[in-house]
Order: C-alpha cells, then structure tokens, then sequence
C-alpha cells in the first residue's frame, strides 16, 4: 500500500525539522550547499529557517560566517523529559559512589532509534581516566553498551531495532551480534576492547526495569600500574552497580522505561 498522506501539513515546520533530522546525522558541519542538497530545499529556501534556528541556538556556526552544526540544545530539552531526568538522578549517586571505588570513570547510555547516545557521566576520581561526554552518539552495533541494550529487550523490541541497524548498516552481520549478546547475557555484562582507544576495554552492564534494559552503565577500562581494582573486580562493582540502579528504579515513580 502506499504511503498514508498526512492529514494537515506545516511546510515551515516540515523544512525545519529536516535540516535539524540532517544535522543531526552529519560528521562534520555543514556549509549552505551542503544542506541545501541535503534536504532537497534551495537556498531561498532555507536561508531564513537557517536564520531562525541560529537565533533560537538549535544551530551555530563555530566562526559566526562558515558552516552549521547542530548545537546541544534539543539534547537539552529531552533531558527534561521526566523518565529521563529521573533515571540520571537516580543513578548519579550510584554512579559516583562506583568512580570511587574503581578509580575510573563510568557513563549512562540510551538507545536512540539506531544509536545509543550518552545522557550522564562521571569523571575519575584521580589524575588518569578517559571520559566521553554528555551527548557523544554510535550506532548500536559498534559499542559495548549497544550490545548490552540489544541483550536485555523483548523479542519485538529487539527485531525492530535489528531492523533500523540494518536498514543503517546493510552490511551488518546479524548472526554474529546475535551469537555475541548470546555471550553478554550469559556473562551479565559486555566486556569488549573500544573500537576508538587503543588499550581500553569497554565494560557495560544493564539498568533493568520490569523485563528489559532501559540504559547501560558502561565503564571505559583502562589498566593502569599500581591500581586498586583489577578488570575482574571492576567487573563485578560495575554489575553491583548497575542492580543498584535497577533496585532503586523499580521502588521508585512508574513510567521510567526509555524504550
């Protein structure tokens, strides 16, 4: 069948929200042109939401007069939404008690459609750490906390992400992800060397509530002379950790679930 034809339109609002769906996706700011082909709009078109959408600060231009990039505000608002602002306060507490005692950093992580992007972090308590910060996105298919989502859903909610990887990532090895959350699950977390640091290990464990994961807390391993906690133990204070979270949200408001 084809496509339902929307039942009102709002052009404005629909060029709008293509150049932010457009920046959002890119790698690098984008020049006029580059948006302007992008979102199949020309540049009369578009020169004013430009406009518009700088002054509002969704965009900006790092030199004032070059190219676009989207700015952290709509990252901003979403952190509003309460499930997600009650999930990073519930977890704060935790999470900081856990990058004392490992002395590593440690961050929160949800699925967004096809990624997972981070919404909280904790930074190490001493002079060495590698930390990723607030808003950082990968596809769900490369990252350890992506995998640690993928184990702990429903059978629908899993196909239907499956579903979005693929259609992002054609190429993309299903059986093998498959056979790996198998793993995680069986193990209780993910431990997989970073696909961007070399000498980092990415351990991820997930935030249950009812019967699937609705963030993983995910520690960036880094193994250092003379520290206080091996991988192994770091392991399991980060599973401890990670149940801890889960306790206090399943006694905590309803309607918390991110998925």
């Amino acid at each position: 069948m084809p496509p339902e034809t929307p039942k009102y339109r709002a052009p404005a609002l629909d060029k709008g929200l293509d150049i932010l769906e457009l920046l959002a996706k890119a790698t690098h700011p984008l020049s006029i042109a580059e948006i302007s082909d992008g979102v199949g709009r020309s540049r009369g078109e578009i020169f004013r939401m430009l406009q518009v959408l700088e002054e509002r600060d969704y965009i900006a231009r790092a030199d004032g007069d070059g190219a676009y990039s989207i700015t952290p505000r709509l990252f901003r608002l979403g952190m509003e939404q309460p499930p997600v602002r009650n999930l990073v306060e519930t977890a704060m507490p935790v999470m900081h008690r856990l990058a004392d005692e490992i002395d590593q950093s440690c961050h929160l992580v949800v699925p967004s459609q096809e990624q997972i992007v981070v919404i909280a972090r904790v930074d190490p308590p001493g002079e060495t750490g590698l930390v990723v910060r607030v808003g950082h996105r990968r596809p769900i298919s490369h990252s350890a906390s992506g995998y640690v989502l993928l184990a702990w859903q429903t059978d629908e909610t899993r196909e239907r992400w499956f579903g979005m990887m693929l259609e992002h990532e054609p190429t993309l090895k299903r059986a093998r992800i498959e056979a790996t959350i198998k793993q995680i699950r069986e193990a209780g977390l993910a431990t997989i060397p970073s696909e961007v640091v070399d000498g980092v290990t990415d351990l991820s464990a997930p935030v249950i509530e009812g019967n699937h994961a609705v963030c993983a807390l995910t520690v960036p391993f880094i193994e250092r002379r003379g520290a206080r906690l091996d991988m192994k133990r770091t392991s399991r204070a980060l599973v401890a950790a990670a149940a801890s979270v889960s306790r206090e949200l399943s006694h905590g408001a309803p309607g918390t679930s991110m998925v």
